[in-house]
């Protein structure tokens, strides 16, 4: 297992490396920000489906819809500019709503951000599968499991090491910018030379679901402007991911977000301009697209686009799917990326197991690499990768996050401006409070527009899982201070000796890893030993005697029946009662065992014996020591006998 395990991951690094694994800004950008780049694949689209449900006709309401997004966008950014530099720890949202409105809120919203990181996983996966379906029918038709594959392929690189991931997916986000960049490029040029760009569904029609005024259309513009904001995931990675860049780390992370911003509502507003002026329609179900050819799934809105633009040069379109289901895939390292970090703060501060604090053969969190791993193939298994349904759980938990992230914030500087009198310094606070007063007043308006628009269409889901999580970390952490209080030895504590130790050695038959236990006991002088067997075939417990009594071993045999057959039962109701007899003694249980050379034969031989202890080791008083017999075969005996005859 260890060279499989080298193969797929590599060596082990040493813990004084781990400067060496510290991003800069251009591998940063990629690594952090490929989930916010990336959702402009696919935010244009959701938009265009929802305004759909009212016609064409409202895509006219498209424009304004994509410029209240691209507003939201850069004050978010600009109030996570404000996090990093006030909290750089990693802990982003959670470090600082924990100290800014306590504990529980903080643990709150780092459940809406785990949620929302498993999410990001399986909502840009089945996206990137989607696009790439438009293209390769194939993939199409095995989407979940060509999605299971990806996650299966990120996670392996993953655990090489944050540095060595970054540097491989970057390749692939800025070819994504790249190709985006030549499509508006190409699209100038030919709007200017005249050219009338045309998209394949230009000329087909939507059927309505029905007329849309008042309220009601309200409410439409209003759902699709809560569609639009998938585009704002990812921002708050880089606040997570603070500790994982060079130093000056605060400002680094600062530069990325502003970089994030503008290169990320560019390509969102260019796209929503091509995907307009080409006349591209898009609905939610086929059956509402009128014109789309029968045993034909409708085509993204990025693969359409491209299309128009580039003509019959297919090799562009065919560059630009690829680039385009990349950057979706790679949006779940984004993920891959916070997940683990935050994950490890939270095991740190004991809201979850304590295996996601540690490092990993390559300095990567990657126990929390592969958790996340196994959360996003359960939802791509049970929604079959289906972007419109998981789209639908996605943004409310990182909006959670980001409303209650501005109220700390903005308590933050409340309390700062308490304690400096400097003008100039009070100045740029109270700059930042506004910015994060901002922050809160659009971001609390959008999350309750996600949560009423969302709500019935599957978000229900996510409101239902984040207090549950909430509610399994709450439980660890008093689980961990019930385990901290009663293990904490006070300065008058002291440990008493047992009166007396009764040793007794489990015999089942009278072979040699038997006669090494017996020969160990003796060797510790208890008060009294004895041997103790369960008869379960009395022939089999009279042959044993006979043998005991023949080779005059000078410790007691005591028979203990099992009339059910039962071996575990008996043992434990005799050291029951030698302990209800005694309550100030100790017994030690020996349990001889022998050990094979490869792990599939453990399953050729009976584990009573596992069994057995795992049930002693909650008795109160009870001391359990294995005695390993390692066999001739075990390539861990002949290893060990191999360096002994060596040291001779």
């Amino acid at each position: 297992m260890d060279a499989v395990k080298r193969v797929f991951v590599g060596r082990a690094l040493r813990s004084d490396r781990i400067e060496g694994t510290l991003l800069p800004k251009r591998i940063a950008l990629p690594v952090f920000a490929s989930d916010a780049l990336s959702s402009n694949a696919y935010a244009t689209q959701e938009i265009l489906v929802v305004l759909a449900l009212g016609g064409y006709s409202l895509y006219a309401a498209g424009p304004w819809v994509a410029a209240a997004v691209i507003l939201m966008f850069f004050v978010v950014v600009a109030s996570y500019r404000q996090n990093v530099h006030a909290y750089p720890g990693g802990g982003g949202d959670y470090e600082g709503v924990s100290q800014n409105l306590g504990p529980r809120w903080g643990v709150f919203v780092a459940s809406a951000l785990l949620v929302d990181y498993t999410l990001t996983v399986a909502v840009s996966i089945s996206s990137a599968v989607a696009n790439l379906g438009s293209v390769f029918p194939i993939i199409e038709e095995h989407a979940p499991w060509w999605a299971v594959g990806i996650v299966v392929v990120i996670t392996l690189i993953n655990l090489r090491g944050v540095r060595e991931s970054g540097t491989l997916f970057a390749i692939p986000t800025y070819a994504f910018m790249i190709a985006i960049a030549a499509m508006v490029i190409t699209a100038v040029v030919r709007i200017l030379g005249g050219a009338d760009l045309r998209a394949e569904s230009a000329d087909w029609d939507i059927q309505s679901e029905g007329t849309f005024v008042g309220v009601a259309l309200v409410f439409l513009v209003a759902r699709a402007f809560s569609s639009g904001t998938t585009a704002l995931t990812g921002i708050e990675a880089i606040a997570n991911g603070v500790p994982s860049f060079r130093k000056p780390k605060s400002k680094n992370a600062a530069t990325t977000l502003l970089l994030l911003g503008l290169i990320s509502m560019s390509m969102f507003a260019a796209i929503t301009w091509l995907a307009l002026i080409t006349g591209v329609k898009v609905t939610d179900s086929d059956s509402q697209l009128i014109g789309l050819p029968e045993g034909q799934t409708q085509k993204t809105v990025i693969v359409q686009v491209g299309q128009a633009v580039f003509g019959s040069f297919d090799l562009a379109v065919i560059v630009l799917s690829l680039a385009t289901a990349l950057i979706l895939a790679l949006a779940a390292n984004t993920a891959f990326n916070g997940f683990p970090v935050l994950g490890s703060i939270l095991a740190r501060d004991g809201y979850l197991p304590r295996q996601l604090h540690t490092r990993g053969d390559r300095l990567s969190y990657s126990n929390g690499i592969i958790a996340l791993a196994v959360f996003a193939v359960i939802l791509i298994v049970a929604f079959q990768a289906d972007v419109s349904s998981l789209i639908q759980l996605y943004i409310i938990g990182v909006f959670v996050a980001f409303t209650l992230s501005q109220v700390g914030m903005l308590r933050h500087w409340n309390r700062e401006l308490r304690s400096v009198t400097d003008e100039n310094e009070r100045k740029r606070m109270k700059r930042s409070r506004a910015i994060n007063g901002l922050g809160f007043a659009m971001t609390g308006c959008v999350l309750v527009i996600v949560l009423v628009t969302k709500f019935l269409q599957g978000a229900w889901i996510v409101v239902i899982a984040m207090p549950l999580v909430f509610l399994f970390m709450q439980a660890i952490h008093r689980h961990y201070d019930r385990v901290r209080d009663e293990l904490a030895v006070g300065d008058e504590e002291h440990v008493g000796l047992p009166s007396r130790v009764h040793g007794i050695v489990l015999i089942a038959k009278l072979h040699k890893p038997a006669l090494r236990a017996l020969a160990y006991a003796r060797a510790t002088r208890h008060d009294t030993l004895e041997a103790v067997t369960v008869q379960v075939d009395r022939a089999e417990t009279v042959a044993l005697q006979r043998d005991w009594e023949r080779r005059q071993i000078p410790v007691t045999l005591r028979v203990l029946d099992s009339p059910y057959r039962e071996v575990t039962r008996p043992v434990l109701d005799y050291v029951r009662r030698l302990r209800r007899e005694s309550p100030r003694d100790l017994v030690t249980i020996y349990v001889p065992e022998y050990v094979v050379s490869h792990w599939w034969e453990q399953f050729l031989h009976n584990q009573s014996a596992l069994r057995l202890k795992a049930r002693l080791l909650f008795l109160p008083g009870v001391m359990v020591v294995s005695v390993p017999w390692q066999l001739a075969t075990s390539s861990v005996a002949s290893g060990a006998e191999r360096d002994l005859d060596g040291a001779d």
